[in-house]
């Protein structure tokens, strides 16, 4: 049974703002002020969307430590420090629990991928090791594997795993899941396209992409359903996902980066393999971010 919950509502899986020299860490400081202040429920550091694995093992330390002292408890601070080498995992994890996060999000193996009880094993490992509560993130189009509903069943009991962040985007496996252990594990949806309909199965809220440009109206989606408000949450999901839409035109953060330095908050840079957006999916995010106010 989950130790703790995490938190409940949006976290914005937050990019990492960057130039040819290295992390931009006062950018950073502001895009976190910036978060808070539009009322984001929690932060994740470093993860998909934080270009986590282009950081080098001391940047992902920094920005880990820079962030939870910037936020300095003002909201929950998730860790991102899966890897496809379990021991880099732990080494990482054990990092954060000591940097102070209050949580940890550790995604599948990639590349090299695993069983389904490759994937039992090596959570658990992790969660032994960590001293905060654990989310799984399921992200099969990036890693090649899926975490299966009676996989998530037989890690729910371990008492720091608290969680799932599910973006395998197939519902019917998403319903399976809540059925074996919706009663254990915090459920997130890790799609922006999907959020009302997995709060609709008693899901906990979204690791979000979108309220990185868009903190306050991803937290209102939550804030409505929870509030019993189900029509306007889901009427504002549909007003939100050409946008949704745009800013996964290309793979992300490709976009997203393009929408915060747009919005002045960072440079648009990226590490490769990662390059900016090309001219014709830009142009049609930039009218769509016109449209919402945001440039």
């Amino acid at each position: 049974m989950a130790s703790s919950h995490i938190f409940k509502g949006a976290a914005t899986a937050l990019i990492t703002p960057m130039t040819a020299d290295g992390v931009d860490y006062n950018s950073l400081a502001k895009l976190l002020d910036w978060q808070l202040e539009q009322g984001i429920n929690a932060l994740v550091i470093a993860g998909t969307t934080g270009e986590g694995s282009t950081l080098t093992d001391p940047e992902h330390e920094k920005v880990i430590e820079f962030s939870v002292k910037r936020v300095a408890g003002r909201c929950p601070v998730v860790a991102s420090t899966g890897s496809n080498d379990t021991a880099h995992a732990i080494y990482l994890t054990k990092f954060a629990c000591d940097a102070g996060a209050d949580g940890i999000l550790a995604v599948t193996p990639y590349y090299n991928k695993a069983t389904q009880n490759g994937l039992v094993k090596m959570y658990t490992a992790i969660a032994d090791a960590s001293t905060k509560p654990l989310i799984l993130y399921n992200v099969p189009s990036r890693t090649g594997i899926n975490i299966e509903p009676e996989t998530y069943a037989k890690l729910a009991d371990h008492p720091m795993i608290s969680g799932i962040k599910e973006a395998n985007g197939n519902i019917s496996k998403i319903v399976q899941t809540f059925q074996l252990v919706g009663n254990k594990l915090d459920i997130y949806s890790g799609n922006d396209d999907q959020i009302v309909p997995i709060l609709s199965m008693g899901g906990q809220g979204v690791i979000s992409v979108l309220s990185n440009p868009m903190p306050k109206k991803t937290v209102e989606i939550c804030d409505k359903f929870f509030a019993g408000d189900v029509k306007g949450a889901a009427a504002l999901q549909c007003e939100l996902l050409p946008l949704i839409n745009a800013l996964f035109s290309e793979v992300n953060p490709i976009p997203v980066k393009a929408a915060m330095s747009a919005m002045g908050f960072c440079e648009n840079y990226l590490r490769l393999p990662l390059v900016p957006m090309e001219e014709a999916h830009w142009l049609k995010l930039q009218a769509l971010m016109k449209e919402q106010g945001l440039i």
